[in-house]
């Protein structure tokens, strides 16, 4: 391997380990925009818990949300919790 070729290839993979750390940052900041979010939330009477359960449940295919409710009512029912 010539120097040149090393050179080469040391920078490219500096450029992504500063690329990598980048989006580290930003992951990071994101993470503290969510805890302040949900802080508001939370401070405006809203439950966290439920909140988080329902943007899971936006990710989701109606119909596997409305399999997972049919399920979980079962479920609720077979322990005398409906």
């Amino acid at each position: 391997m010539t120097d040149q070729s090393y050179n080469v290839t040391a920078d490219e993979l500096k450029a992504f380990v500063e690329r990598f750390e980048q989006l580290e940052s930003e992951k990071a900041d994101i993470a503290e925009a969510q805890k302040e979010l949900l802080a508001e939330l939370h401070g405006r009477g809203y439950d966290k818990a439920a909140f988080k359960a329902l943007v899971a449940l936006r990710k989701k295919k109606p119909d596997d949300v409305a399999e997972f409710e049919a399920v979980l009512e079962i479920y609720k029912n077979a322990l005398g919790m409906s």
